[in-house]
C-alpha cells in the first residue's frame, strides 16, 4: 500500500509526485483527508463543505479520481457539520470523474440534515449513503481490508 508523502518546498507543504498515476495523496486538511485501506480510497471530509472550503477538498477528490484500477472511493461524510450546493456539486463532479474512469463511489453519512439534502435534491439516488463506514465495506467489498485508517 502506498502513502503519499508531502515535501517541504520554501515553507509550504505539497503533495509528494507520483511515481505513476494514482500515487499521490494530497496532505491533510481542516476539512478533508484521505488515505488507502488497500485498493480502497477513503476520502474523509469534515467540517463545512461549501465554496469557501472547496479549494481544501477539491485536491483529495480529485486525487482519489485519479487512482489505479479497480477504482473504488469512499467518501466519508462522517465529520461533515454542513454541506451546501456547492458541496454537493464537489462530490457530483467527483463521482463523475470516477465513473468516467470505470470506478464506483460509495457514501457514508449519517447526519440526519445532510441526508435530507441528499434526499431533497435527488442524490440519495445516486449516491445510496450508507449510515456506517463498517457497514459499506462489508458490502460493497466484503469486509474490512486488511490496513487500519491511519491516526
Amino acid at each position: 500500500m502506498t502513502r503519499g508523502r508531502t515535501v517541504q518546498q520554501q515553507g509550504e507543504q505539497r503533495p509528494e509526485r507520483a511515481r505513476r498515476l494514482g500515487d499521490a495523496i494530497p496532505p491533510p486538511t481542516a476539512h478533508a483527508r484521505s488515505y488507502r485501506l488497500g485498493t480502497l480510497t477513503v476520502v474523509e471530509l469534515h467540517g463545512e463543505i461549501d465554496l469557501a472550503t472547496a479549494e481544501t477538498v477539491e485536491p483529495h477528490l480529485a486525487a482519489a479520481a485519479q487512482g489505479l484500477p479497480p477504482l473504488l472511493v469512499l467518501l466519508d461524510l462522517g465529520l461533515v457539520e454542513f454541506i451546501d450546493c456547492f458541496g454537493l456539486s464537489l462530490l457530483v463532479r467527483a463521482r463523475r470523474r470516477i465513473a468516467d474512469r470505470g470506478g464506483r463511489v460509495v457514501m457514508v453519512c449519517d447526519d440526519r440534515a445532510t441526508r435530507k439534502l441528499l434526499a431533497l435534491t435527488g442524490l440519495d439516488g445516486v449516491f445510496h449513503p450508507y449510515r456506517h463506514v463498517e457497514d459499506a465495506l462489508r458490502d460493497e467489498i466484503g469486509g474490512r481490508p486488511d490496513a487500519a485508517p491511519p491516526d
